[in-house]
């Protein structure tokens, strides 16, 4: 996302590990092909497979969601609900955030943002998500963290890690970007990617940061496009990502990424989201 987000009243930031149970990458219950680990290089320490029932809401061990249609700072034009209408488990291993053109709290759209505040908050690794995209002029889906300390520096000096960013018009571009304290909104750092052949609406695609001290890799499936370090920070601008982040997920709709919502713009809109991992390296 590329301008402040306005969060609800912070919850208490204390990170928690994930349930030993769950820590597992295959799911043979799970129709759809398993991504194994990115090398032996990295180790799984958390992760949401998104297994539950139909209908089913995700985790609220691992999530929170933000309801409110705020604008977020960005002229978005959702309503953000808890509801199963916008956020639920399909029973085939998929989180799916539905944007829906519907009247709802003076909204006439609502969709759906979780987040992993309070629940768990990494400090470096490899962050991914194998992510369907919705597609369609004015969608706005994310995937992407914020600094664990929003409530007590607010934005950009908490810094802000944009995994994947995309414009529902565009459906061959996907963006990764980073905000911090002299280096935010429309004037971020970051880079867009451009694939060939098939559109990102078009299948399951893994969006993934690896991030260590003082520099993060952005790649889409096997492919590395962007690299940000402290040296590319412009004079005088400070890098604040050594410090915990929380995960986020969510599909806006309009806004000043994106633009207005085409007439033509078939509602509704999914993102169907089959799993978020966290490795980190091994000690």
């Amino acid at each position: 996302m590329t301008l402040p987000r306005l969060l609800p009243v912070a919850l208490a930031l204390t990170g928690l590990a994930c349930d030993p149970a769950a820590n597992r990458v295959n799911r043979p219950n799970n129709p759809t092909p398993s991504t194994p680990q990115p090398s032996t290089d990295w180790a799984l320490v958390w992760q949401d497979e998104f297994d539950g029932e139909a209908g089913t809401p995700p985790s609220s061990e691992r999530w929170v969601h933000d309801v409110g249609g705020h604008g977020w700072g960005n002229e978005q034009l959702e309503f953000n609900t808890d509801r199963a209408e916008n956020a639920a488990h399909d029973g085939a291993g998929h989180l799916v955030i539905s944007a829906r053109r519907e009247r709802y709290g003076n909204r006439e759209y609502t969709s759906a943002r979780i987040r992993t505040q309070g629940r768990y908050e990494p400090t470096y690794g490899r962050i991914e998500a194998r992510i369907q995209l919705p597609v369609g002029r004015g969608i706005w889906p994310a995937f992407w963290m914020l600094g664990a300390n929003i409530a007590s520096v607010d934005w950009p000096e908490c810094g802000e890690i944009d995994i994947m960013e995309y414009r529902g018009q565009l459906p061959s571009i996907v963006r990764g970007s980073l905000h911090g304290p002299g280096y935010s909104a429309g004037n971020n750092l970051g880079q867009e990617h451009v694939v060939s052949g098939a559109k990102l609406n078009e299948g399951f695609h893994v969006y993934a940061v690896e991030w260590e001290p003082e520099r993060i890799r952005w790649f889409l499936d096997d492919t590395m496009y962007f690299e940000a370090t402290p040296a590319k920070l412009p004079t005088e601008a400070r890098w604040v990502f050594d410090s915990p982040q929380f995960i986020i997920l969510n599909v806006a709709v309009g806004g000043t990424f994106v633009g207005p919502v085409g007439r033509d713009t078939v509602f509704p809109q999914e993102m169907k989201v089959d799993y978020v991992r966290v490795y980190a390296r091994p000690t």
